[in-house]
C-alpha cells in the first residue's frame, strides 16, 4: 500500500428511505467479523456518479446518477461532512431537516457533495446555505470565506466537546503509539477532525511523523477506516470516539489511544444567508431535543456527532484546533481573521 489517497466510500447515494441495509445493524448486531468485512467491501466497491444531488424532503431519489436540479428560490440547501456510509448519512439527516422545516417555516433540501467536490467551497460560494461540518472543515471555510459557526454538537453526556481515538485489532501486537513506527495507518477524510486532525496530533505528540509510518491512506470516512483496521489492511486508524467505543464493546477493535477533548462538530452558515434567517435557524437548532420531544421520527441520530442536540459556539472555541491545524500544515491562513474580518 503506497502513500496515496484511497477513494472514499460509496460515492453519491441518496434517498429519503427504503434502504434495506443499516450501518448500525451491520456494526452492532452481527457477531461475525467476517460477515462485517464482506458487507463493507461490497458497499465500498460499488460504482457511483460524480454529480452532486439534492434531495427534497418529500422526494425519494431512485436513481443516484440524476443531475442536481436547479436551485429553487426559497429553499435552503443543507450539506454535511461524510461520516458513515452515504446512504446512512442521508437517512439520518432527512428527518432532522423535517424538524427544521417545522420549527422555522422555511423549506430545506439535503445536498450531497460529490466525492471529488468540496463542502467548504460550496458553503463559501452559497451553493449550500447551512452544513453540519467538523472543526477542520469549519476552520478552512471560516478563514477562506468568512463562514460562521452557529452551534456545536452536544454529546450524550451533553458536553460540547468530543475526542478522537486510534484503534487497532484486538489481537494486534501494538500497545502504544510508539509501536506504530514502521506500521500502516488509516486516516478518514482529509478534512475530518476526528479522522485526521486529532490522530495527527496524537501521533505528533507521541513522536511519530508520517515519514515514520510504513504507509498511510485516507479512506474518506470513519466507516471505511474501521473497515481498513478490522480487515487487516491497516495496522491502526483514527476514528470518532462514539464509533470506536461501540466497536470495542463488540470486540471488533481495541482502543490504542484517546485524545483530550476538542470542540465538537458545527452547524455552520454561508456568509450569503440573511441575518434574520440565521437567527431563526439558530433558535431552532438550540431548541432541538433529540433525546426528548423531538426524538420521534429521527433515524440513528445517536450515531451523529450531536446526539444530544446543540449548544452555542463561537470561533474562539476553536482556537486550539486552529493552532494545531496550522502547525501540522493542514490549514493555511486565509483572507479572514479569527474575528471574521478581512485581513488587510
Amino acid at each position: 500500500m503506497g502513500k496515496s489517497s484511497r477513494k472514499d466510500l460509496g460515492g453519491i447515494i441518496t434517498g429519503g428511505g427504503g434502504f434495506a441495509l443499516s450501518v448500525r445493524k451491520i456494526f452492532f448486531a452481527v457477531a461475525s467479523i467476517v460477515l462485517l468485512f464482506l458487507f463493507l467491501v461490497t458497499i465500498g466497491s460499488r460504482s457511483c456518479s460524480e454529480k452532486p444531488i439534492s434531495v427534497r424532503l418529500n422526494q425519494r431519489v431512485e436513481n443516484p446518477s440524476l443531475p442536481l436540479p436547479a436551485q429553487e428560490e426559497g429553499v435552503f440547501y443543507f450539506g454535511f461532512d461524510r461520516r458513515l456510509e452515504p446512504r446512512e448519512d442521508v437517512k439520518m439527516y432527512l428527518p432532522f431537516l423535517r424538524y427544521l422545516e417545522r420549527a422555522t417555516g422555511y423549506r430545506f433540501a439535503l445536498h450531497i457533495t460529490p466525492k471529488n467536490g468540496s463542502i467548504v467551497e460550496e458553503l463559501g460560494q452559497g451553493k449550500v446555505h447551512f452544513a453540519a461540518i467538523g472543526t477542520l472543515s469549519y476552520l478552512e471555510a471560516h478563514d477562506r470565506y468568512g463562514v460562521r459557526v452557529l452551534v456545536k454538537g452536544l454529546t450524550e453526556e451533553k458536553k460540547g466537546t468530543y475526542r478522537g481515538m486510534i484503534i487497532t485489532r484486538p489481537d494486534s501486537p501494538l500497545h502504544s503509539l510508539q509501536d506504530l513506527k514502521g506500521k500502516t495507518f488509516a486516516f478518514g477524510a482529509r478534512n475530518s477532525t476526528q479522522g485526521h486532525l486529532i490522530p495527527r496530533i496524537l501521533l505528533f505528540e507521541a513522536g511519530i511523523r508520517l515519514s515514520d509510518l510504513a504507509a498511510f491512506e485516507y479512506t474518506g470516512s470513519h466507516f471505511e477506516t474501521a473497515n481498513a483496521v478490522i480487515s487487516g489492511r491497516c495496522d491502526a486508524g483514527g476514528i470518532q470516539d462514539t464509533l470506536a467505543r461501540e466497536l470495542a464493546k463488540k470486540g471488533l477493535v481495541r482502543i490504542l489511544a484517546t485524545s483530550p477533548c476538542f470542540p465538537s462538530s458545527t452547524i455552520s452558515v454561508s456568509p450569503q444567508v440573511d441575518p434574520q434567517v440565521i437567527e431563526k435557524v439558530t433558535q431552532a437548532l438550540l431548541a432541538f431535543d433529540p433525546l426528548g420531544k423531538d426524538k420521534e421520527g429521527l433515524y440513528h441520530w445517536d450515531l451523529s456527532e450531536m446526539p444530544a442536540g446543540f449548544t452555542t459556539a463561537t470561533d474562539e472555541d476553536y482556537a486550539e484546533a486552529r493552532h494545531w491545524a496550522l502547525q501540522l500544515g493542514l490549514l493555511e491562513s486565509g483572507p479572514f481573521s479569527p474575528e471574521g474580518k478581512l485581513r488587510k
